[in-house]
């Protein structure tokens, strides 16, 4: 099995993908075997720092540092359990010491196996409002963003409540309604493109299917790992 090398950026997030990791590779492999994991986080703030500024190349660099550090430990295959911090990525991806497996690419594949002929993307508003939120458009699927004030609040919930820990009725409530909206506008699916989204949102509550970003990473992993 190969090592993974998990770069994390956010808590919660780089969390559930870990336990993911560990409890479907259990699943997979027998009762409490996964393959070797291995993460390395840099404090959020100087990430979010960063991001505010719109230094994307600096972002990226501190990716690089993390799976510098990790390939270090014996990684041999990178995940970024972070959505918004991929447009980082993507300007550093091929001076990477490790292959990377993509956060974007994965939901893409998995919404184009699913069939979805258009997507919601929820996320942080970094993610939404940036220059591609997501990797549909060569698997020919459309996609949707809430709306200005939806973005807004989204964005607050994601980082006043759900990196904190915070997961509260009236935010669920919330995203139910936004997601309700995207149905009206004829999305088929939502993509939880916030790797903290599954904590509060799941296929018993969300009133569409979800592509959930966290969950569908780790698995790619898992996979790639055990070939």
């Amino acid at each position: 099995m190969k090592h993974i090398g998990i770069v994390a950026v956010s808590t919660e997030g780089a969390a559930l993908c870990y336990r993911t990791i560990c409890l479907e590779g259990g699943a997979l492999l027998g009762p409490h075997a996964h393959p070797e994991v291995s993460l390395h986080n840099f404090p959020l703030s100087e990430y979010q720092r960063l991001i505010d500024r719109d230094e994307w190349p600096e972002a990226g660099a501190m990716l690089l540092e993390s799976a510098t550090r990790l390939v270090r430990a014996g990684a041999q295959i990178l995940i970024c359990p972070d959505n918004t911090i991929h447009q980082g990525l993507d300007l550093v991806r091929e001076r990477s010491p490790a292959p990377w497996i993509h956060i974007a690419e994965e939901v893409t594949r998995e919404a184009a196996r699913r069939q979805f002929k258009r997507v919601g993307i929820l996320g942080t508003r970094f993610l939404m409002e940036g220059p591609d939120p997501s990797r549909l458009a060569p698997a020919r699927i459309e996609y949707r963003t809430p709306n200005a004030g939806q973005r807004e609040r989204i964005n607050q919930i994601i980082y006043d409540e759900l990196v904190r820990a915070q997961f509260l009725p009236k935010s669920r409530e919330y995203f139910q309604q936004v997601i309700r909206d995207l149905a009206s506008d004829g999305c088929e699916a939502v993509a939880l493109a916030c790797t903290e989204i599954p904590l509060l949102i799941d296929e018993t509550s969300s009133p569409l299917p979800i592509l959930d970003s966290t969950r569908i990473l780790a698995r790619a992993a898992l996979r790639a790992a055990t070939q």
